[in-house]
């Protein structure tokens, strides 16, 4: 039997900002993607480790709206890791007890990995120990417009007062309306923004930078990043 986190205070969900992948290769004199693809082996950990400590829901940004302006030929990398790591992980995913889930504009991605991603999401969907959620082509300003317009057009058809309309409303329109908010955010590579990740739900998630680079950023890690948030006193706006 495995060994039961020793954290004494472990939160639900944990949302990390995957950031230095780009500097990490730039540091070993490699080309970009393959900073990428060195991050696929700290995704895989971090997942692993967060079943060990008890985690139940883990999403992690994966691709922003924005990255679409990054060069076609990293893109194209990008798409075709996301669709090899969904191929290659999908039986482990179902040993591990890890359900796949996505936030964001699936629609936009490429139809072969939008195709590979909805049947892995069908496959897992019944697994139960941690809720992998990956946001691609995801961006908080999108996700809350998009929000804004079902909520309008509620009105408009005469199903939804204006009045009535409260924080809960506006959750129950977003891509999470099923999803805990985030207790941790972390972000690595030290960057101190938010960079347009889950602002609505991040309100009160307690908010964790690391300078080690995404692909550094193992079990070890994300173990420091949990009793960091342990030794936390979350009021909520209390006393």
């Amino acid at each position: 039997m495995a060994k039961k986190s020793a954290i004494p205070q472990i939160p639900r969900h944990v949302a990390i900002i995957m950031d230095g992948n780009g500097r990490w290769a730039h540091q070993h004199h490699l080309p970009r993607l393959s900073g990428h693809e060195a991050g696929r082996k700290s995704v895989k950990e971090v997942a692993q480790a967060a079943i060990h400590h008890g985690v139940r829901y883990l999403t992690l940004y994966a691709f922003s709206v924005e990255n679409w302006q990054r060069p076609r030929d990293e893109v194209q990398g990008l798409m075709s890791l996301l669709r090899g790591v969904i191929r290659e992980e999908l039986n482990e995913m179902g040993r591990e007890g890890i359900r796949l889930r996505t936030i964001g504009r699936r629609q936009d991605l490429p139809d072969v990995v939008r195709e590979e991603l909805e049947a892995a999401i069908e496959k897992t969907k019944g697994n139960t120990k941690l809720d992998l959620i990956l946001a691609l082509s995801y961006g908080s300003r999108v996700e809350i417009t998009e929000a804004i317009q079902s909520i309008a057009n509620e009105v408009k058809a005469g199903r939804l007062d204006p009045e009535q309309i409260k924080e809960e409303t506006v959750t129950a329109h977003l891509y999470t309306r099923d999803i805990p908010d985030p207790d941790l955010l972390i972000r690595t590579s030290g960057e101190m923004r938010i960079s347009n990740f889950m602002l609505w739900q991040i309100s009160y998630a307690e908010i964790y930078v690391t300078p080690v680079l995404w692909p550094d950023f193992g079990k070890e890690e994300f173990a420091k990043a949990l009793a960091d948030y342990a030794g936390r006193d979350r009021r909520f706006g209390g006393i």
